[in-house]
């Protein structure tokens, strides 16, 4: 009969299994744990897994508690640009044209439809980080293994880990085998972590805790046993959905500027047409029933119609062309805000690196090897001094190659061009290693056949092979930390064949390697078999000699490198955020230009300082290793308290609340997960930072086409208002009908309008320097151009409505002429409106936007059957023109166009372009 391990029983008290407010298990020993946690060699009986169940609920994230739909859907409404929308269709409805206010409304449900779809993606991203939890987890309960739902686990639960298993729950490690564990969504670790039992420091950082396996973290090698210490919202995978679940999405840059712009256009409108209601009755002696028809004309012409579905469009657009250069965007005012960042945030490992570890350094004894090439591309020079030299003329340089290649468990595979590592990324760099010297792994297997193995083990610090060569001789490879293999050489492969060790040498090499970033490999061999029938650990403890010290880095990416450089030059701070370690971090930064020759800051710096100190240094640091999530998004909070536009990239769970809390989040398409995806505005389909830059250029376009149509819209109105407010001032017949109003603002100008959305970027517009935070829609230079425009498109229509008048001419050929003047002045001032400040009297200024060109034609094309047309005259109370008036119209249009350019040349006279 079996003798089953006792078990823990309900006499365990509540506060010794209660870890809410722990956080430093992996500081204690193994016996301390299973004291404070209750549970024994069996595992936790039965009753007690009910009992604590109950007291901590099940291993599962909460979902927040979410609006109901309708109350999301209504809650699109609140929005002053969609209030704008409604009062203009109020005063369509006021004047009986239903089509105008079906067309209206239509908008507003579209746009409130459009915000109702994106807020529930945005959504997501706690399911996200939810699905990552385990599904099964095999735990020993009573003495018997048994198959559970992860839901199930609760703290002092004995869980059982295999290669290839998802993290149930947090677990203190109790006994492992050859564990590593792939922590890279969670601390940022590029690779796979090796686990121990041993207590750590209590103030060490997350990837540090090599006694902890975290939940939602991936075994890729080994098998270990580890008792619960915290589940569900408790574990650190929680804390993060807890800080996600508690971050309010920031709006962009452009709709809080549309915003304050909105509030302050519609309490203008309002104040100026109460205004005129009251001049034109008390001082003028108008009819109030008239003068509340001119007032509403007054609304009509002064309320921009067009401008939430042109920033909608011009926003679409910008959304299409990002999507053409591999940049997803989710939310759809993220375009405007990616172009007005002025630091972005990038994580290290898979965003701006390769994540794919390459050797770059070959340390033998007296020589130094350099190999180029990158990543698992199996392409590279070995060079010594600069030059291409062949391992074959090498000895030590060979044999150590073939060491790393034979005393090997991973496997580089080749598919469609495509070539990648199944196994540790580490070995997969021997393996590139070899093929870049013409050693392959299945030639050498075939010529040195393995015959046995010790594999890699924390505690041991290597991994051995035993081989036998072609003349039938036995050889023992190792490979592992350079002091672990140094301890077991007595000799070394020099240029001259094998020679006495030179220790301090070697040490001196394994310092110089590691401060350029490296992370070291050291490789050794003996001619010998084992002592015994089979390999063992008294084989591997002296004897041996030392081949080489390999240099081992994820390598940046070169389209990285040219991207920082060209946001540098935009005047953009790239700032690199990682859970590496600090000699790696800088090493990187520094072959990426990030923070040259200024300090890094590390986790454990920051949590030390307030809110205040880490403002200070937040924007003169460039490089931070060791950053926890908490960290990043104190980060990203600190740039933003300091007035930045912050965008974050990001590919792993950690990354997720900073790329929330972050003004625009960019996460990694390929090798990002599902939680950083969604809690990210922007997508990159290709993980490529460099996409970045091209985002960042088109993010600038579109704000500088939004400007430029308020520049061209905000005049048509004014021009429009000016005129009706000449009218009832001075007790003139009104010039403008509220139905001639809206067919200018809701047919010709937003016609013409749409076609600066498809206005190409300006060649300078990444040798600009971002523009401020805190810069108003409608600058004083804004204002100034808005006021002289307005003035000359009424100019034109006023002038020729009186002229007409003068001449004798009916009132409604009068209109008939104001309405083409302000269209008129509207399609030259089109042309205009193409450069804010540069002149557009050549060729590629007139013709270089096809879609104006096509706008003005049609923008003719509708004038002509307006003015000619029976059916347009009966409703808009339109006359024939002769030539000769037409030609006064072209006269108005014409005005507009040459001041505006008089105007240019001015101002770039007297404002020098920020550059």
């Amino acid at each position: 009969m079996n003798r089953r391990p006792p078990s823990a029983t309900s006499s365990a008290t509540s506060s010794a299994t209660s870890p809410a407010a722990r956080r430093d298990w992996h500081a204690h020993p193994i016996d301390a744990i299973r004291e404070q946690l209750a549970s024994g060699p069996g595992g936790l009986a039965q009753d007690e897994v009910v009992r604590r169940l109950a007291e901590h609920g099940p291993n599962r994230l909460e979902a927040a508690r979410r609006r109901h739909p309708l109350a999301r859907f209504f809650g699109q409404f609140h929005n002053v640009l969609l209030y704008v929308m409604l009062a203009a269709a109020v005063v369509t409805a006021t004047l009986g044209h239903w089509i105008d206010t079906g067309v209206l409304l239509a908008a507003v449900v579209v746009n409130a439809v459009i915000g109702f779809i994106q807020e529930g993606k945005a959504e997501a991203a706690l399911d996200a980080i939810r699905d990552m939890l385990s599904p099964h987890a095999t735990v020993v309960r009573d003495g018997y293994r048994h198959e559970i739902d992860a839901a199930d686990l609760v703290p002092g639960d004995l869980v059982l880990l295999a290669s290839g298993d998802r993290v149930p729950a947090d677990l203190r490690l109790i006994a492992v085998k050859e564990l590593r564990v792939d922590e890279a969504a969670l601390t940022g670790e590029s690779l796979p972590v090796e686990k121990g039992v041993a207590p750590v420091a209590p103030d060490a950082p997350l990837g540090d805790r090599s006694s902890m396996a975290w939940s939602g973290t991936v075994v890729v090698h080994g098998q270990a046993t580890g008792i619960v210490t915290a589940t569900g919202a408790r574990s650190e995978l929680g804390r993060i959905n807890a800080m996600l679940a508690g971050i309010r999405a920031l709006n962009t840059p452009l709709l809080r500027q549309i915003d304050v712009f909105g509030r302050w256009l519609a309490g203008a409108i309002l104040l100026l047409a109460a205004l005129t209601f009251v001049v034109g009755v008390l001082w003028r002696g108008q009819p109030p029933a008239e003068m509340f028809m001119m007032v509403v004309a007054l609304a009509a012409s002064a309320i921009p119609e067009g401008l939430p579905a042109i920033m909608t469009i011009t926003l679409a657009l910008g959304v299409q062309r990002m999507a053409r250069n591999r940049a997803i965007v989710r939310r759809l005012p993220a375009v405007e805000a990616l172009g007005s960042v002025t630091v972005i945030c990038s994580d290290k490992t898979g965003t701006l690196t390769r994540n794919e570890m390459t050797v770059q350094r070959v340390v033998c004894a007296g020589q130094v090897f350099d190999v180029g090439g990158v990543g698992y591309l199996p392409v590279g020079a070995i060079s010594l001094d600069g030059h291409p030299v062949d391992a074959a003329n090498h000895p030590a340089l060979e044999q150590a190659i073939r060491a790393g290649v034979l005393c090997n468990d991973a496997r580089l595979r080749e598919e469609n061009g495509s070539w990648s590592v199944v196994g540790d990324p580490t070995e997969g760099a021997l393996l590139v290693l070899g093929r870049k010297a013409g050693i392959t792994q299945d030639g050498e297997e075939a010529d040195w056949p393995r015959l046995d193995s010790i594999p890699f083990e924390s505690e041991h610090r290597f991994m051995a092979t035993q081989h036998r060569d072609a003349g039938g001789r036995g050889w023992l490879f190792v490979k592992g930390a350079p002091e672990r293999i140094l301890d077991v050489c007595a000799r070394q492969f020099g240029m001259q064949g094998e020679e006495p060790l030179d220790v301090d040498g070697w040490r001196r090499m394994a310092t110089d390697t590691a401060a350029r970033g490296l992370r070291l490999l050291a490789l050794a061999c003996r001619q010998a078999g084992p002592a015994g029938p089979a390999l063992g650990f008294d084989d591997v403890v002296e004897g041996y000699t030392m081949l080489a010290l390999v240099g081992i880095v994820d390598p940046p990416r070169e389209e990285a490198i040219r991207a920082v450089g060209d946001c540098d030059r935009a005047g953009i701070r790239v700032k690199m955020i990682t859970g590496d370690h600090v000699e790696t971090a800088r090493a990187i930064g520094a072959a990426l230009s990030i923070g040259v020759g200024k300090p890094a800051l590390t986790g454990a710096e920051i949590a030390l300082m307030d809110d205040a100190a880490l403002r200070r240094v937040a924007l003169e640091t460039d490089v931070f290793a060791r950053a926890s999530p908490e960290h990043k998004l104190r980060l990203v909070q600190a740039l933003q308290d300091q007035g930045q536009i912050v965008a974050m990239t990001g590919d792993g769970v950690n990354d997720a609340p900073a790329l929330k809390r972050a003004d625009i989040g960019v996460a990694m398409g390929l090798k990002g997960t599902e939680a950083a995806k969604e809690a990210a505005d922007m997508v990159l389909a290709d993980d490529n930072f460099a996409t970045i830059a091209t985002a960042v250029r088109e993010g600038r376009a579109v704000y500088d086409n939004l400007k430029k149509f308020v520049l061209f819209m905000l005049p048509t109105n004014g021009g429009e208002a000016l005129v009706v407010i000449a009218a009832i001032l001075f007790a003139l017949p009104l010039p403008l009908t509220p139905a001639q109003v809206l067919w200018i603002n809701m047919v010709t100008s937003s016609t013409l309008g749409l076609a600066l959305a498809f206005e190409p970027a300006e060649r300078d517009i990444m040798r600009r320097a971002p523009r401020p935070p805190d810069e108003k829609l409608l600058s004083g230079f804004f204002a100034w151009r808005v006021v002289l425009v307005s003035l000359l498109m009424m100019t034109g229509a006023l002038g020729l409505f009186l002229w007409e008048t003068q001449l004798g001419t009916g009132v409604e050929t009068a209109r008939t002429m104001a309405v083409n003047a302000v269209v008129a002045g509207e399609m030259f001032y089109l042309l205009n409106s193409r450069y804010v400040l540069a002149p557009v009297t050549h060729r590629e200024g007139l013709l270089g936007n096809r879609h104006a060109l096509a706008a003005i034609g049609a923008c003719a094309v509708l004038q002509v059957l307006y003015t000619h047309t029976p059916a347009m005259q009966a409703i808009f109370g339109s006359i024939d023109l002769s030539g000769a008036q037409w030609l006064k119209v072209i006269g108005a249009g014409l005005l507009v166009f040459c001041v505006a350019e008089l105007e240019k040349a001015v101002m770039r006279r007297l404002r020098r372009p920020q550059t």
